[in-house]
């Protein structure tokens, strides 16, 4: 099946690289420009964000999407297709879902639309969005309503957990490593720690689409040689909790069992959209219009994604993008039948969105 040359041309930009991920930035640039839509280019840190708005009225639908990507092989950067799939580094996550909130620009900017439509493509999102998108929601190119093309199998995704980092000292007292039990070894303390914080109350609440919240033991360090019991460990925690939890509380809980120091490194809100939103149920409509015997799906993310950012300043924001697998992987690929699905879903949706 062919595919849009645009689209193969992003996808042979290795865009884990700061300057190609600009690049790129560019390119969209100019294929809307070539279009008849002209857009902005926003410089922030160095890296770049394009904004485009088309149409008129008082409400926005903002779509956003990110080009940069994760490191690959220099294979993965050489898209190929084989039947209804396009593998490539990206292609899935997500420049496909890129490439489609593009062309539903170009398609509904020659049309009367009584809303506005927002276009945002970012450069940041795999290295933390705070320069493109966080930058871009603080300088208000915001809007009633956010759809994120990440890849979702065209179900949509409502949710998606917190992030909470904290790296936990642990202090013991050293002792010659032939006679263990004259000292307190600190990295056996800083796994007791992590054993308290797994069993805390709060952290294996569930809700409507999680199970409980997450918690990866993601370093620790401690020690230096091997006849000494180390008498202090530093230990790396990422936490992905529920939604619907407060994260000041669950640092309340840590501290109160851990024997140690916590230093948070990083706090990111989670995504909550309610199920009865307007939108979620107009939403489900233009899909229905298109895949009329699909059961959709409302499901929640374990990852993060640039929604939140909408999300923290009470804007509804949602991830609705393409069919695909094994994104960050060897194998990522896109099923290129679901992009022409979700252009037409998309742009159904933004022609009424004036009156939801």
């Amino acid at each position: 099946m062919a595919v849009d040359e645009i689209l193969i041309k992003l996808l042979e930009i290795d865009t884990s690289i700061k300057e190609n991920a600009n690049l790129a930035i560019e390119y969209a640039n100019e294929y809307l420009l070539n279009n008849g839509i002209e857009s902005q280019i926003i410089v922030n840190n160095g890296y770049k964000s394009l904004v485009s708005l088309i149409g008129s009225g008082e409400k926005t639908l903002v779509l956003n999407g990110h080009l940069d990507v994760v490191s690959a092989s220099k294979d993965q950067f050489k898209p190929k297709i084989i039947g209804e799939k396009l593998f490539a580094r990206g292609s899935a996550d997500m420049k496909s879902g890129c490439f489609v909130i593009m062309k539903a620009l170009i398609k509904l900017n020659k049309e009367k639309l009584n809303s506005k439509i927002m276009l945002q493509l970012v450069s940041d999102e795999e290295t933390g969005g705070i320069n493109c998108t966080k930058n871009l929601v603080e300088k208000g190119y915001v809007g009633d309503f956010v759809i994120c093309t990440e890849p979702t199998n065209l179900e949509l995704s409502i949710q998606s957990k917190g992030i909470i980092r904290i790296d936990i000292e642990s202090f013991g007292v050293s002792a010659h490593g032939s006679r263990p039990w004259e000292g307190e070894n600190a990295i056996l303390k800083s796994y007791d720690n992590f054993l308290k914080i797994e069993k805390l109350n709060i952290l294996n609440i569930s809700s409507t689409l999680y199970k409980k919240s997450s918690i990866n033991l993601a370093k620790i360090n401690g020690g230096d040689i091997y006849n000494r019991v180390p008498d202090k460990a530093v230990m790396g925690l990422d936490i992905r909790y529920v939604p619907n939890l407060d994260p000041g509380e669950i640092l309340e809980n840590i501290n109160d069992v851990i024997e140690g120091k916590v230093i948070v490194k990083a706090v990111e809100p989670g995504v909550y959209v309610d199920p009865k939103d307007k939108n979620i149920g107009e939403l489900k409509k233009s899909i229905l219009r298109f895949l009329p015997d699909k059961k959709i799906e409302l499901v929640g993310q374990h990852g993060g994604s640039d929604a939140r950012f909408f999300a923290e300043k009470g804007i509804p924001a949602i991830e609705f993008g393409p069919v695909g697998e094994f994104w960050h992987g060897e194998n990522e690929y896109v099923d290129i039948t679901s992009l022409t699905i979700l252009e037409k879903v998309i742009c159904d949706f933004a022609r009424n969105f004036y009156s939801y």
